[in-house]
């Protein structure tokens, strides 16, 4: 059985040609703070700039920085403000530590632009009232956004009092007795390689956000490291640019790269992106979602279960990855 998927106009992700360089030069305005920007942002910026956007002759450390002026004078279509705020928001959760200077550049930014995402606050928060409260900010923006992030066959059960839920457990269980290779057969074999608890066997409201974020792993072929969380993130914003799919490319960020998630046992991290091939990591997942043929992320995954992930993959277009041996995948 065929899952009916949702069609995308274009690549929501690709800036129109001639608007990739101002948004870089803009970017690079909006990182040259305290000395101008960390390796780290440079590496994220050349890694979005040469695989999302085509660009690999723009290197951000040889170009000049535009104003906020300048880029609003460039820029004037809310979908590409949009998506300059979404990127300009990655790297300043790539500097650190977060500092006053850079707060206030992007705020000039944002205000030139108006736009900016609402997830933005948290950083403000961090400054200004601490990192506890800021904590307190994330966690209310990641159960906002629960229910539309969980499985759609169990969003009745995700609007309910978190309990055990043996069914979806058995259901799980027995994909692993479905043919070698099966999308169901993948989730199972990925809750054993990694030791994950199976969903439906602890108390969380996340149980079936879980089942589905899960799936997109499986399908996308991105493990589960640090790195990985991130870059799934970068794909499943690529596949369809809507507020849930970005807010599940902020999620990962703020958990892996600022550390500042407490999501049940999810382990903070922090500087992520400053990892070895993590930059280039986040750039190549950001080009092949863009390269996907429909969004995966909230089908019914339960119709796919019994069919080949193989076949799956080619239904969406996922392609193979650059270095699917390199840790970070997971392409069964």
């Amino acid at each position: 059985m065929q899952v009916r998927m949702r069609k995308r106009v274009d690549m929501p992700l690709l800036v129109s040609p001639e608007l990739v360089e101002p948004m870089v030069r803009g970017l690079v305005g909006a990182i040259d703070v305290d000395g101008g920007a960390t390796d780290e942002q440079l590496a994220v910026l050349r890694a979005i700039t040469a695989h999302l956007w085509q660009r690999p002759d723009l290197d951000p450390a040889g170009l000049s920085p535009l104003s906020p002026v300048e880029v609003a004078s460039a820029i004037t279509t809310a979908g590409a403000r949009r998506r300059f705020g979404e990127v300009m928001f990655t790297l300043e959760m790539c500097r650190h530590p977060l500092t006053d200077e850079q707060v206030r550049v992007t705020e000039s930014y944002s205000e030139a632009l108006g736009s900016s995402p609402e997830e933005v606050q948290i950083f403000r928060t961090a400054i200004d009232e601490g990192v506890e409260k800021a904590k307190s900010d994330f966690d209310r923006f990641f159960n906002a956004f629960a229910v539309d992030r969980s499985e759609v066959a169990f969003r009745d059960r995700a609007v309910e009092t978190p309990k055990l839920d043996p069914e979806l457990q058995e259901r799980i269980e027995r994909f692993h007795t479905l043919p070698e290779g099966t999308v169901g057969w993948s989730l199972s074999e990925f809750y054993r390689t990694y030791g994950f608890a199976v969903p439906g066997t602890e108390v969380t409201p996340n149980t079936y956000l879980y089942f589905d974020h899960d799936m997109i792993h499986v399908i996308s072929g991105i493990a589960p490291t640090g790195p990985g969380e991130i870059a799934l993130g970068a794909f499943q914003m690529a596949m369809d640019d809507n507020p849930v799919n970005t807010f599940a490319f902020f999620s990962p960020l703020v958990v892996h790269e600022a550390g500042l998630g407490t999501i049940d046992d999810i382990v903070e991290s922090e500087y992520t992106l400053s990892r070895p091939g993590a930059a280039e990591l986040l750039g190549q997942e950001f080009e092949r979602g863009a390269k996907t043929t429909g969004d995966f992320a909230f089908v019914d995954h339960l119709l796919l279960a019994e069919r080949p992930l193989e076949e799956v993959r080619r239904e969406f277009g996922v392609v193979t990855p650059d270095d699917p041996n390199d840790g970070h995948h997971i392409f069964w």
